[in-house]
């Protein structure tokens, strides 16, 4: 079986903020939780107005949120308000404790000497994290533990183990921690440019506290209990968490448990008598897995009753027995084992996705969090794609770097006066602060769940994601134009250092006077790398992909925009009576 640390479970629950003492500002006092017991069929009656507990059904085998439907949710559970005498202080800043994982030197010392093996263009990588290719992107979750150090009221946070911690560690107890969620993703991308690969696993732990709740109430058993001494040990270490929900999916007219090859999606293949399961699969696109020293595993769509082996959520350690690494290519991803930094755009920080796969891989009970709880499994996705798509405003972020390379470009150009610049870079503006302004409403939106964790509002961090599909191709489009055919036609660094090729490139790449050749490069070097190189996988495709694609969002909208209601609203006005 797969060793593990020892956990904690003397961890007190996180309680709604109605019974807890007050930690939100002014701004989110009209957020607070209402004083009354929550339950899931509330939260479903609140998201679908239309529907009922006793109609609600789904025929789609779609994944991600694909689905907005609510069968997934407990009919009438019973649920019971967490106890007011577990509510106690927590210690200020200065009186936290100290977990183990204090900075960014710690973090980077903790990923060696892992008995860890990557597959990175055909070969067996055993110390991945000085590998050129890797580097970037252990840099990039390097600089949210900087973000702890440089600016601790944004970048850490008090964990329920009293422990001060990543914020990316942290289960939201108010709308304001919501936000502040939101305004640490967006700092991460201005200060990378890139993707920094832990929201995923904040948004899962977020998503699996409410459903492990929930799915106790419902069945009587143990999960949340052991999910909380999980978190409460990560929080004591500092560890990063991955999350992995996308499977390989093999055939997608079919569900998981209709495949031809099971193995398509993760599943239990065998349960020991100590209630250890025994893992086989394969999860796809993980982003930061390798950086991470545990990945919870989560269903990623909803199932039915005879696919109870696929309903399976847990934590799995990144280096535990039977786990296969495969590295993915990026887009010009060989420039870092070039030599130049200037032809990399973004030497130092860059994203990172591998595909993962699971051959009897042993996971024991206290680390399991579902096992067959089939009819939570929608639940657990559509909670989860509530957090993870609000978590697009990390591309607000990456899009303040892009409004700025846009402007530069310009004024290196001699441009930025002309008026049709001008409102090119509005536009950039205007689009990207649209991403933002729509995250930060979710966030701000955000309700207290039954188990005492907020949840986004679900409809806003929909339409947050839905700009994202399209909004940053457009910003890159705006970007490219400003910086002209040059961005894709500019010789290599070598050329530059050049005996013959040199003087000359130096003579005809000359633009406003004061501006140098070597600056006009990195500018247009660094449009290169967000809009086609190596963190175009984050900021675009990433942005098209990531926490489902656009019609997955485009069902939410629909189920969650309350026509009727507004049609009344409508008729009403305009003297209509039916």
């Amino acid at each position: 079986a797969t060793s593990a640390p020892s956990v904690p479970r003397s961890a007190a629950p996180i309680l709604p903020k109605a019974m807890a003492p007050s930690r939100i500002s002014t701004l989110a006092k009209h957020v607070r939780a209402p004083q009354q017991e929550l339950d899931i069929e509330d939260l479903a009656k609140r998201a679908w107005p239309e529907a009922t507990a006793a109609s609600s059904s789904c025929s789609s085998s779609g994944s991600c949120g694909d689905c907005g439907c609510s069968s997934g949710e407990s009919q009438g559970a019973g649920l019971q308000a967490l106890p007011v005498a577990a509510a106690s202080p927590k210690p200020s800043f200065q009186d936290a404790k100290l977990p183990e994982i204090k900075n960014a030197e710690e973090y980077l010392a903790s990923l060696r000497n892992r008995n860890v093996e990557v597959i990175v263009l055909g070969e067996v990588v055993k110390n991945f994290v000085d590998h050129p290719l890797v580097w970037p992107s252990v840099n990039c979750v390097a600089e949210t533990y900087r973000l702890g150090s440089d600016d601790p009221e944004l970048g850490t946070a008090i964990g329920f183990s009293g422990y001060r911690v990543s914020r990316f560690l942290h289960i939201a107890e108010s709308a304001e921690d919501l936000v502040k969620q939101g305004l640490m993703q967006r700092e991460l991308g201005r200060r990378t440019g890139s993707c920094f690969q832990r929201c995923v696993g904040m948004d899962a732990s977020n998503a699996i506290w409410g459903t492990s709740y929930d799915i106790d109430q419902k069945h009587g058993t143990k999960y949340h209990e052991r999910f909380r001494a999980f978190m409460a040990m990560c929080q004591s270490k500092n560890y990063v968490l991955g999350g992995a929900m996308t499977d390989a999916k093999g055939d997608r007219s079919v569900s998981a448990g209709k495949q031809e090859d099971p193995d398509m999606f993760v599943h239990v293949h065998a349960k020991k008598p100590d209630g250890t399961v025994v893992l086989r699969g394969c999860k796809m696109h993980q982003t930061g897995t390798l950086n991470s020293h545990w990945m919870l595993i989560m269903p990623g769509q909803r199932l039915e009753s005879s696919e109870k082996a696929f309903a399976i959520s847990c934590a799995v350690p990144v280096d535990a027995k039977g786990l296969t690494y495969i590295y993915g290519r990026q887009s010009c991803d060989l420039r870092a084992m070039e030599g130049s930094e200037i032809d990399q755009g973004n030497a130092k920080f860059g994203g990172q996705e591998t595909i993962v796969i699971f051959e009897d891989v042993e996971v024991p009970p206290e680390y399991i969090f579902m096992d067959g709880e089939y009819e939570f499994c929608q639940s657990l996705v559509e909670r989860f794609t509530a957090y993870h798509r609000r978590s697009y405003i990390c591309k607000a972020g990456l899009g303040d770097v892009m409004l700025g390379a846009a402007a530069t470009v310009a004024e290196y150009n001699g441009v930025a006066k002309a008026s049709h610049i001008k409102d090119k870079i509005i536009e950039i503006a205007y689009l990207n602060e649209n991403i933002g302004g729509t995250a930060l409403a979710a966030n701000y939106a955000g309700k207290a769940m039954p188990a005492g964790n907020f949840l986004p509002d679900v409809l806003l961090a929909n339409i947050c994601k839905h700009n994202v599909t399209k909004f940053p191709y457009e910003i890159a489009r705006l970007t490219q134009d400003l910086a002209g055919g040059i961005v894709v036609t500019l010789p290599a660094d070598k050329d530059f250092q050049h005996d013959v090729a040199g003087p000359l490139l130096e003579k005809f790449m000359k633009s406003k006077k004061g501006v140098s050749t070597e600056h006009r490069r990195r500018i247009l070097r660094l449009i290169e790398n967000m809009t086609m190189g190596r963190n175009a996988v984050g900021y675009l495709t990433e942005s098209l992909h990531g926490a489902g694609s656009p019609m997955a969002q485009r069902v939410l909208i629909q189920r969650l925009m309350n026509l009727e209601h507004k049609k009344g609203l409508a008729k009403k006005l305009a003297g209509i009576v039916e």
